[in-house]
This record gives structure tokens, C-alpha cells and sequence, in this order.
């Protein structure tokens, strides 16, 4: 399971006044901190960068000399892009984050991903049709992005496809889509291809003292339907433990075994009404109730885990 660290985003207030301010400090303790915590790749998103030219070049070269992890380069300006993966060019394996189903996305993105040998995050959405409601939606948009892949000789397994996740608050039912989607994608190629959600999307809008819960019980679903990669959260502890008892099958509580349990049941295609728990052990209570809401078994409220 390859974790992303997002925790250098623009979209932080704190993040953002770093990058604007050119605070080398604070991006450099952030940078640190992630790779400490034991992430695989560190996102560094900017967003369109249309104000201050240079920022992705200030960003790689502030946190190179500290850093061992390869780098996500996350922006919609293609000259931030490139300025970045020039830097980067026979250091590592970067990923781009990302390209779409649009043709002039894919025009774009794609050649550069080739160009620059990097692994590319592709979102199963187009212009026309936006996010598909169904897998089978899904899946056209990516079958076009991997026949694009194919024009340029980009290996399946340099391509993470990305479901995209909405908001179980706002769209309940398409949870179990995005779910289903991972399982679709992970069977319809070959050789096959990776996949990938950028997991905060899932608790986008719910209380906050709710939305890690929701996050990690949704990547334990999604790890079972084949999941390969997410940006999380780097300094989610509870996130990091989920991952390692799915990864070492070794438990230390009840709650942990009812891990296993979820994991297992959807790997198997299993029923969650058939997975035995303590009702009377409330962590074992808070991970079936986020199941249930997740896989819309039990409508979703923001005091769901009080119902």
C-alpha cells in the first residue's frame, strides 16, 4: 500500500502564507516530519500557481537536501510542471498529479509523463460527462486514458487511475460506487494497472471529529476491493495502524480483529450483516457504524455514530 503525504498543500492557510512568504523553515520541518512518519512519496500541491512563478522549483529545492522519499508534483500550470520534473529528471521516480479523460489534458500530461519517466495520476472524469455515476462510466474515461498511454508506450503500471471520491455527506450511494470502481479497474487490464484516491474527499463536509474515522475505515473498504495507493493524511496515526494490521495480519485488540474482518469481507465480496462484532466495545461500534454508512447499509447523519 503506497502512502502519499499531503500535508504540503495550498490549501492550508498555514501552508500557503510558507509558500508566499518563501518560509523555508516551516516547509522544510513539514517535508521532514511526513518522510518521519513513514510515507512513500510527499505531494507537494500548489493548485494553478498563477501568482507567483517559480514555486514548484522553490519547493523541490527547498526540501531535496533533507528528503529521501520521491516527490508528487501536484499542479494544473504545466510550466510549474515541467520546471519541476526538470529538477527532478534521473533522481527519482516522480508522479504527476494529474491528468483527466479531457483530450487536451491528455495531450499534455501524458507526453510529459513519458518524457520525464514518471508515474501519472489519472482522474476517470471528462469535461463532458464529469464524474460518471457508475464503474462502468468509470472504466470508458479510463480505457480512453489507457489507450493514450499505450500511443506513447507508457507501461500500465506507471498509471494510477483514480475513481474519484465524493462526499458521503453529500453523495451516500456513490461511496459504494467508487468502491466498486477499484475493483473494476484492477480487473479490466492487463498487464493491470495501479490505483489510487485521494482518501479526504470521503469526509469532505462531516464533522471534524468524525472525518478520520470515516477516512481510514473507508481506505480498510478500499485496500480490500485492491486499492494500491492514497493521499492521506501523513500524520494520521490511527490511518498508519489500519494499514499495518491489514499488511502483517497481526492484531493486539478485538478492534483489530474486526479489521481483519472488514478487509476480508470485502476482498471475499462478503456481506457485512454476516460479520460478528461486540456491540458492547465501543471502537469495535464506531468501525462497524462507519462500514454500515459507507457501503449504504444505514443512512448517513452527521451524528451517525449516536444513532
Amino acid at each position: 500500500m503506497l502512502l502519499i503525504g499531503e500535508n504540503i498543500h495550498i490549501i492550508s492557510k498555514k501552508t500557503r502564507a510558507a509558500i508566499v512568504e518563501r518560509n523555508a523553515d516551516f516547509i522544510r520541518d513539514l517535508a521532514l516530519r511526513q518522510q518521519q512518519s513513514g510515507v512513500d512519496y510527499i505531494d507537494l500541491n500548489i493548485g494553478p500557481a498563477k501568482k507567483q512563478q517559480g514555486t514548484m522549483k522553490w519547493l523541490i529545492e527547498t526540501i531535496s537536501d533533507i528528503i529521501s522519499v520521491p516527490l508528487s508534483l501536484d499542479t494544473t500550470n504545466l510550466y510549474e510542471m515541467e520546471e519541476g520534473l526538470t529538477l527532478l529528471k534521473n533522481k527519482c521516480i516522480p508522479i504527476i498529479n494529474s491528468t483527466s479523460g479531457d483530450p487536451e489534458r491528455l495531450d499534455s500530461m501524458m507526453p510529459m509523463a513519458q518524457k520525464y519517466n514518471a508515474n501519472i495520476i489519472c482522474l476517470t472524469l471528462n469535461n463532458i460527462s464529469g464524474i460518471p455515476k457508475d464503474p462502468e462510466g468509470r472504466l470508458e474515461i479510463a480505457m480512453q486514458i489507457i489507450e493514450k498511454a499505450m500511443e506513447l508506450e507508457i507501461d500500465n503500471h506507471r498509471i494510477l487511475l483514480d475513481p474519484l471520491l465524493l462526499p458521503v455527506s453529500v453523495s451516500q450511494d456513490q461511496v459504494m460506487e467508487s468502491l466498486n470502481s477499484i475493483r473494476v479497474f484492477k480487473e479490466a487490464f492487463d498487464p493491470p494497472v495501479k490505483t489510487i484516491v485521494g482518501l479526504s474527499n470521503v469526509s469532505n463536509g462531516s464533522p471534524k471529529e468524525n472525518r478520520s474515522l470515516i477516512n481510514n475505515v473507508f481506505l480498510l473498504l478500499a485496500i480490500g476491493c485492491g486499492l494500491d495507493s492514497a493521499i492521506v493524511n501523513a500524520f494520521d496515526t490511527d490511518l498508519k495502524h489500519i494499514v499495518n494490521v491489514v499488511k502483517t495480519r497481526q492484531t493486539v485488540s478485538e478492534s483489530d480483529n474486526l479489521i481483519l474482518k472488514l478487509h476480508d469481507m470485502m476482498a471475499e465480496f462478503g456481506d457485512l450483516d454476516d460479520i460478528e462484532y461486540d456491540k458492547n466495545d465501543p471502537e469495535q461500534l464506531k468501525l462497524y457504524k462507519t462500514a454500515q454508512v459507507l457501503l449504504n447499509k444505514n443512512i448517513y447523519a452527521h451524528n451517525y455514530l449516536n444513532i
